[in-house]
């Protein structure tokens, strides 16, 4: 897609991508509720769905899980020779529970996001890939406080934005029961685009809805709604900015940062002395480089971060990009 995908979409295209990131009916026929809210009729609202998901603009409609709430999760690292990157991309995205994986512009050039049910789990699969990529020692950088995990891009604002900072709540780390797994599980790829669909989420319906919107009001969902694929509309420019920051002024940093509205993702993460040093990052998406560059420039000048060292690392390809899979959970449930 162009720069100005989102200038292309009809009015009610624009509409389901851009008002509902968030506040999602949580009702028996939901797609009915929007149809009535958009003047429209029920199977329409399903088959442009259906056809924006078809063109790669919407990963799923459904949940945005908040990280460490009910899996363990980690952002990881490899320096990969040039011309092995493709390689060792595959071999990256050959697990399910890696869900991100990028090329950036740095000496550890590529950048993945795994997660799993357990720290045991996820321990494993990185030593996998880190065995089988034969690329040395892997950077491990697991979230120590979010300040900001949202990924929601409102297409109204002027030149693209990002959707409002909302307050972070700290979630309930209650037990998952089996039907709490099995619901996390069935909702991996999102809701089916069908009139009922949270009756096919495998319990009662009325306990589906309920339940989702039980863990939305503790924080263990995020949100939940349309989850839009950022490339797809227009946002062909992302970097990840970070900072070397002193441990006990970060978080107040990372607080500013998230405010600014220029970020999709705003959390501090662990050192790995001697190769990585930095300790704030943060997510910054545009049109293009040059968008991307000023709206850094225009948060360190907000927060007064400039005489902290910091290194922008521009994506270069995308190899992986989906929600977290909770793959052990389906099997722990069907198998």
């Amino acid at each position: 897609m162009s720069a100005n995908s989102s200038a292309s979409l009809s009015t009610l295209e624009f509409t389901l991508l851009n008002a509902y990131q968030r506040g999602f009916p949580l009702l028996p026929r939901p797609f009915a509720a929007l149809a009535t809210q958009l003047d429209t009729d029920e199977q329409t609202v399903i088959g442009t769905l259906q056809r924006l998901q078809q063109r790669g603009m919407i990963s799923r409609v459904g949940a945005v899980f908040r990280p460490n709430v009910i899996g363990v999760s980690t952002l990881a690292a490899l320096a990969v020779p040039t011309a092995r990157v493709e390689e060792v991309a595959t071999i990256i995205n050959g697990h399910p529970e890696v869900n991100h994986n990028y090329e950036r512009e740095h000496h550890f050039n590529l950048w993945f996001v795994a997660t799993a049910p357990s720290a045991e789990l996820l321990r494993g699969v990185l030593e996998d890939i880190e065995s089988a990529s034969t690329c040395g020692s892997m950077l491990v950088l697991p979230m120590l406080e979010d300040y900001h995990i949202d990924l929601g891009f409102d297409l109204a604002a002027q030149g693209g934005g990002i959707n409002a900072c909302r307050p972070a709540r700290r979630p309930c780390h209650a037990p998952l029961s089996a039907p709490d797994r099995q619901l996390i599980a069935a909702l991996q790829d999102g809701l089916p685009l069908v009139a009922h669909p949270f009756a096919q989420l495998g319990m009662p319906e009325k306990v589906a809805i309920a339940t989702i919107a039980r863990w939305l009001d503790e924080g263990v969902i995020k949100r939940f709604g349309v989850v839009v694929r950022h490339h797809e509309l227009g946002y062909t420019a992302n970097a990840m900015a970070v900072w070397d920051l002193p441990d006990g002024i970060a978080s107040e940093f990372g607080r500013c940062i998230a405010a600014t509205g220029k970020v999709t993702l705003c959390y501090r993460r662990q050192r790995q002395l001697p190769e990585w040093h930095y300790n704030l990052f943060c997510m910054v998406h545009g049109k293009d480089r040059a968008e991307v560059e000023a709206s850094v420039a225009a948060l360190i000048d907000a927060c007064g971060l400039a005489a902290y060292p910091h290194a922008l690392l521009f994506s270069r390809r995308r190899f992986k990009q989906h929600g977290a899979r909770y793959a052990p959970l389906r099997e722990a449930v069907h198998g």
